[in-house]
């Protein structure tokens, strides 16, 4: 388990705790911090007796820190849980743990929702996911990073998130994966993690546009013969996100397990 941050005094208490908690204990808790500035370390610090491995330098961005992240990791299963997010209640790593046990497994992934950044109980917008089909990517179709869980060898063998892309490297990551090397993913169908609004990619409307356009410039340089309306596609994709919310059984199990 792989968490980025910088300057994240404010939320990483919250994200580290979320791990520590969790009821599936095998877990090597891996921390990449950018250099910050503020009292992020010191809170990462005051929870050293649960993480496997700390280093703070200068980085080249989230995605150059999530390889140094990679690279440090021992375990059999990489995942990635931001400094603002957390799961969505102690079982779900335990979950994803259960999905890796089904034979050739090398990938799965979950639902996710965004919450209010002051009030993790507010759900804003549900990225609920699907079983993978062959071309979906090609479409805009991408699983919510936050709940994508690879084995490490795979990372070895087919590579990292490529640094070309600032903001859409996770969208190229997963295609890559996906539908050019076509390893083998299975769905979980459960919320997995809750992730507080204001990312890197959706925090303006610039990032919206300039992530998109990489994310079709992927496309074109893995063959996946996509034309501009790939972007329009891709962007009305989201668009159900805001406006679906996740069964009154998930949402009452979500506003009761607070961290």
């Amino acid at each position: 388990m792989i968490t980025v941050c910088f300057n994240s005094q404010a939320t990483i208490e919250d994200t580290l705790k979320s791990v520590a908690t969790q009821t599936y204990a095998d877990v090597e808790h891996i921390i990449v911090d950018g250099g910050s500035s503020d009292d992020t370390m010191a809170i990462v610090n005051s929870h050293r007796g649960h993480l496997a491995s700390v280093i703070s330098e200068p980085d080249r961005g989230v995605y150059d820190a999530m390889n140094k992240g990679i690279a440090l990791s021992s375990g059999d299963v990489v995942g990635f849980l931001n400094a603002d997010d957390i799961y969505a209640d102690p079982t779900s790593l335990e979950s994803v743990a259960q999905a890796f046990e089904a034979p050739g497994v090398e990938a799965c992934y979950a639902d996710l929702v965004y919450v209010d950044k002051q009030d993790m109980s507010k759900i804003v917008r549900y990225w609920q996911s699907k079983e993978y089909r062959y071309g979906m990517c090609r479409t805009g179709w991408m699983p919510a990073h936050p709940t994508f869980f690879v084995r490490r060898h795979v990372y070895e063998k087919f590579g990292t998130f490529d640094l070309q892309y600032r903001l859409q490297s996770d969208f190229e990551l997963t295609m890559r994966l996906l539908e050019v090397h076509r390893i083998k993913s299975v769905y979980i169908p459960r919320i997995l993690v809750k992730m507080r609004t204001g990312g890197m990619s959706n925090n303006s409307y610039s990032n919206v546009l300039e992530g998109n356009l990489e994310a079709y410039r992927a496309c074109q340089k893995h063959g996946m013969g996509v034309t501009p309306l790939f972007i329009l596609r891709k962007i009305c994709s989201r668009l159900p996100q805001f406006f679906a919310r996740p069964p009154i059984s998930q949402k009452k199990d979500l506003e009761q397990k607070d961290v």
